[in-house]
């Protein structure tokens, strides 16, 4: 978006692209066809200290107001065009190879972070998109459940756009599947409700509006239940849609004085040991036992739609090289 200008081109100090203009050439003692044979003119007379009639108070308001709207529509540019560019550095960081889960086992997480203990209940548990919530803290809900804690979820998207663009009637299609195999895949990691979803729109969830109703919907789930933590993806996952989830469930948690962790997705992706991209010294793990993690395996089995290949020669979602990341013996939360 370029700055709005006028039907002649942009004015700059009283200049048009074809040189000087009458208030110039005034200011300089001449008219437009050149000296002036009467004397002074106008503004030399006002600059001489002579009388001269200057702009009203209602022109001098509409002047500043259109200053105003200028600067923020400038303003406006300028947040959009970093955005813009915010998303697509992102996307490149995401679309790249990632790091292999090989370099993450040699790291050795669990010898060099905090080991937490499960927490108390009822724990509340937020989503960008329906895996999410299994993807980065799907043994822990088992392990919780298992342990006879209350447990909610939340997913505020249906996901529809993991496929690309897409006529409605196919997102619409992609949207129910999607909530399908999530139901499906809570199931396998035990007994809780049905999640609340929300039905913002996948890929928009950090526009303004969208958050804020996001931000309202996981602070009344958290007073209903009377939670004592809320999990949600974490902030710095590059992911638009999951820091934007991150942000709402923060600031939700903090009206209503309720902790949040959160949890990394694409971290593991474009992330490696060490990073300082990452806040280790917030970070700790969860220890996951065998029978809870075959439980978060059997869970992502159930996304079919984000293991599959999207189409010819275009891979899916969730590769096999993706996956690992998320089966390990143990969880990572960020405080």
């Amino acid at each position: 978006m370029s700055t709005p200008k006028t039907a002649d081109g942009p004015t700059v100090d009283g200049l048009t692209p074809d040189g000087p203009t009458v208030d110039r050439r005034a200011a300089d003692g001449l008219t437009a066809d050149g000296p002036t044979s009467d004397g002074p003119t106008v503004d030399r007379r006002a600059a001489d200290g002579l009388t001269v009639d200057g702009p009203t108070a209602d022109e001098q308001t509409a002047h500043g107001q259109r200053v105003d709207d200028l600067t923020d529509l400038t303003d406006l540019t300028v947040r959009e065009n970093t955005a813009a560019a915010t998303r697509q550095a992102a996307a490149a960081a995401i679309d790249a190879q990632g790091t292999d889960e090989a370099e993450w086992q040699e790291a050795r997480l669990p010898d060099h972070l905090p080991r937490l203990v499960l927490p108390a209940g009822p724990v509340v548990v937020v989503a960008a998109h329906p895996d999410d919530e299994v993807l980065g803290f799907g043994g822990t809900i088992a392990a919780l459940l298992q342990a006879g804690v209350e447990v909610h979820t939340v997913c505020l998207s249906d996901g529809e756009a993991s496929h690309g663009p897409g006529t409605p009637s196919a997102r619409a299609r992609l949207a129910a599947r999607r909530r399908a195999e999530l139901s499906a895949a809570l199931r396998e990691l035990g007994e809780l409700p049905d999640p609340v979803y929300a039905g913002l729109p996948d890929t928009a969830l950090d526009r303004p509006e969208h958050e804020s109703e996001a931000r309202a919907i996981i602070g009344e789930l958290l007073g209903a239940v009377g939670a004592a933590l809320c999990v949600a993806p974490w902030e710095g996952d590059l992911h638009s849609d999951h820091e934007a989830a991150g942000r709402a469930a923060r600031h939700a948690g903090r009206a209503g004085s309720t902790p949040v962790w959160s949890y990394p997705v694409w971290m593991w992706h474009w992330a490696r040991p060490h990073d300082p991209r990452v806040p280790w010294h917030r970070a700790a793990v969860l220890p996951l036992p065998e029978p809870v993690t075959d439980r978060k395996k059997a869970a992502l089995a159930r996304f079919s739609s984000q293991l599959e290949p999207r189409g010819a020669g275009i891979a899916p979602v969730l590769p096999t090289a993706e996956i690992a990341h998320h089966t390990r013996a143990f969880e990572t939360v960020i405080r």
